[in-house]
């Protein structure tokens, strides 16, 4: 958590210009006359817009950006209408909750989209917002998404310098098998749960019960990613709430050190999001803590129904991924693990066709390819390798097949590397180095597969040296993950 890479001071980058985004969007609101709760609306809107939007290229983040009102806007106005309509109320919410996970089948457009509308519902009930209030929070909202679009795509275009990679979509599915569809009915029954639950512990504040519920299903797709997600938000909510004791309580909505440890809080949710769960889930914890001083309504009694209501929300998610529409974490892990061998595959028979002269022929978009599917079959095998999990044999196996991936993956981005000039390289040793990759590959991926047989090797020149041992190098990862994904192809990692 404290020593994770940070490449080209990405998250570094992408923090600081969050705080800058966030802290303009409100500064904007406050300077405009808004009230309070009107500025806090638009600085959650910013915060959204620059933690949301994925989209694999700019022209496409703007899009998403622009599209973000006509998803929010009418979900603020319903909430608000049906503010003192408890049921009516209840129920518009498990359908926005339904229609915003069911829209991440239009992949990370529709996972932006189907926040920003739950959120703007959650807002409502946050503030408490009736419809006279629309007015000033469409203000809000519209002034902080120009400002934070003004930051991302002019003042501090972090994504123009990088290559447009899209993220690997779910596993493809029919009907109530989609992904998308499923984890609708499941979010869905969990929301309802925790909604129900929560309100009999606190009627004004029931909805941070749903929104744990929510945002536990937010890139998981099996009980072991719902179990730790689960773990991790309470771990982190309990962190924070002592935190909060001791510093938001203290402070009790002092304007000037509650704004500045505000922007701390985003700073830690932006630079801590792809590292640690538990860490992003301490810094939003203690940003809320300072939302509410600001608002004056903030005591202990309050935090310790935060973290109540948490747990109620924790809880009822993974009865819902449990009991609703179940997919195993073995059967989600396998499935990432073999997209990625698949990936690795492509990436040996592009770099033979370079060597053999092929126009066009090119493994790196292979090669970044394969460092997302990696990066997905990591988080499908933390269920496995938590310290939590009571079962060493599987853990084991589990850590073994990750460490081999990680080996693959360098492997082959040293390789595209080595084999960027292909003009002195095209010889048979390199060739025959490729195709017996692409060979260990199919012993994994394809029933009945079969490793290839060692022959003479063909004799290389020096400089065919590195890419060379590359390849050696990947084809003995490839060999050595037989072991753990067992011993049949396709069987299940860390497996008994």
């Amino acid at each position: 958590m404290f020593t994770a890479p940070d490449p080209g001071l990405l998250r570094l980058r992408n923090a600081l210009r969050a705080v800058i985004g966030v802290g303009a969007a409100v500064t904007a609101s406050e300077v405009c006359g808004l009230s309070l709760p009107a500025s806090i609306t638009g600085g959650l809107a910013a915060l959204l817009a620059l933690f949301t939007v994925t989209d694999a290229n700019v022209p496409a983040q703007r899009i998403t950006t622009a599209l973000l009102p006509a998803a929010g806007f009418p979900v603020l106005a319903l909430a608000a209408v049906l503010h003192d309509a408890t049921a009516a109320r209840d129920a518009a919410f498990v359908a926005t909750v339904f229609c915003g996970v069911y829209a991440r089948r239009w992949g990370p457009r529709g996972q932006a989209l189907g926040i920003f509308a739950f959120m703007s519902y959650f807002v409502t009930q946050f503030l408490h917002t009736v419809p006279a209030d629309l007015p000033g929070l469409y203000a809000a909202m519209t002034l902080a998404l120009l400002v934070a679009g003004v930051v991302r795509f002019l003042l501090w275009p972090v994504e123009r310098a990088l290559p447009p990679v899209a993220a690997p979509a779910g596993p493809p599915g029919e009907g109530l098998a989609r992904p998308s569809t499923r984890q609708a009915f499941q979010a869905a029954v969990a929301c309802c749960l925790a909604l129900l639950v929560g309100q009999a512990f606190s009627e004004d504040r029931w909805y941070w019960a749903v929104g744990t519920a929510w945002w536990i299903f937010v890139n998981t797709a099996s009980r072991g990613e719902t179990l730790v997600r689960g773990f991790r938000r309470v771990l982190g909510t309990v962190i924070g709430v002592a935190v909060g004791l001791l510093v938001a309580v203290p402070l009790d909505g002092a304007p000037a050190p509650s704004a500045a440890l505000v922007a701390v809080c985003v700073f830690g949710i932006f630079y801590t999001a792809a590292v640690s769960y538990s860490w992003m889930m301490l810094a939003v914890t203690v940003m809320v803590s300072l939302l509410y001083g600001l608002l004056g309504v903030l005591d202990p009694g309050l935090l310790a129904l935060r973290l109540v209501e948490t747990g109620v929300g924790a809880v009822c998610a993974v009865l819902a991924v449990v009991l609703v529409l179940p997919v195993t974490t073995h059967a989600t892990n396998d499935a990432w693990i073999q997209r990625a061998l698949h990936c690795v595959h492509a990436a040996a028979t592009a770099t033979a066709a370079r060597l053999e002269g092929v126009p066009g022929a090119d493994p790196a978009p292979h090669a970044a390819e394969l460092e997302l599917l990696f990066g997905r079959a990591r988080m499908a095998l933390a269920p496995l390798v938590h310290p939590l999990n009571p079962f060493r044999a599987r853990k084991a196996r589990a850590h073994a097949a990750l460490r081999l991936l990680d080996d693959c993956v360098s492997e082959v981005r040293a390789l595209v590397s080595a084999t960027a000039d292909p003009a002195g390289s095209r010889e048979a040793a390199l060739i025959a180095a490729c195709l017996g990759v692409k060979a260990a590959v199919e012993a994994l991926t394809t029933p009945g597969g079969r490793a290839a047989v060692d022959g003479p090797e063909p004799v290389s020149s020096p400089e065919a040296g590195a890419a060379l041992g590359h390849l050696h190098n990947l084809e003995r990862a490839l060999s050595e993950l037989a072991m753990p994904l067992g011993a049949a192809p396709g069987s299940r990692p860390a497996a008994p």
